[in-house]
């Protein structure tokens, strides 16, 4: 049986302030406990002050990308070393807006998967298509590629010990959702493409669902076959919305 995972993406938001109250109203709802692994990602400069207010808390810490890098003359970049110092468990690497905005390639991206590993951290890997290749009907070469990019570069055991995230780019932040049938069918194939590979990596790899995920419509994704939690962007800045989808995940199990 996979252990749900719930992960707020905090992307570009957030105050000291606001960390403080979202945290304090997260840790009074999880004080009794909870199935579902809970997990944030805040921006690197509040992980810091979110990892001492999660600190014996059921909640785990993760940040939102890192170097491919391990040290050295890179103005502006943080290391996997730096991440696991300050107590991350969990990294997110591949985002669409990475990919989108800043060129990240699948070849970059699976660095970055490496570069997790080395550190003991763990990878939550993204993959998606654009919109325009999911209506050019090309969404499970685009999936396929994107993810033989890092099972070419680290092997499929890699993924024992990572998360993957399957994000149709036209419905993050658009408040367009895929269907509960068509996510399936994604994580399905996703699970199917690393089984070729490894039957038992792929019975244990949990794939998150990160599109627009809501309060009103994670149960109803979360209780397909193959969706094992989600990535959760807008609505993990809310601490109630993002509880009910913690527990639309914990009834899903």
């Amino acid at each position: 049986m996979r252990q749900p995972l719930v992960a707020g993406n905090w992307k570009m938001n957030g105050s000291l302030k606001a960390n403080e109250a979202l945290l304090g109203d997260l840790r009074k709802a999880l004080s009794g406990g909870i199935k579902a692994e809970v997990a944030v990602c805040p921006p690197f400069v509040y992980l810091p002050q979110v990892a001492g207010l999660v600190d014996g808390q059921p909640i785990a810490l993760g940040a939102q990308d890192l170097s491919d890098q391990d040290a050295g003359a890179f103005t502006g970049e943080v290391s996997g070393a730096m991440l696991k110092d300050l107590g991350c468990e969990y990294v997110i690497v591949g985002h669409s807006e990475r990919r989108s905005l800043y060129g990240e390639d699948d070849e970059f991206t699976a660095r970055k998967f490496a570069a997790a590993r080395r550190h003991g951290l763990k990878p939550i890997l993204c993959v998606g298509e654009l919109l325009e290749e999911r209506e050019s009907g090309v969404t499970e070469q685009v999936v396929a590629r994107q993810l033989d990019a890092v099972m070419d570069l680290e092997g499929v055991s890699a993924l024992a010990d990572a998360v993957v995230a399957y994000e149709p780019v036209w419905a993050i932040g658009t408040g367009k959702t895929a269907t509960p049938e068509q996510a399936q069918a994604v994580h399905a194939f996703i699970r199917a493409r690393v089984a070729e590979r490894d039957a038992q990596v792929a019975e244990g790899l949990r794939i998150l669902y990160g599109g627009s995920v809501k309060a009103d419509n994670a149960a109803e994704l979360f209780s397909q076959p193959d969706i094992d939690g989600g990535l959760i962007g807008g609505a993990s800045l809310k601490a109630e919305d993002f509880m009910a989808i913690c527990r639309a995940a914990e009834q899903a199990s």
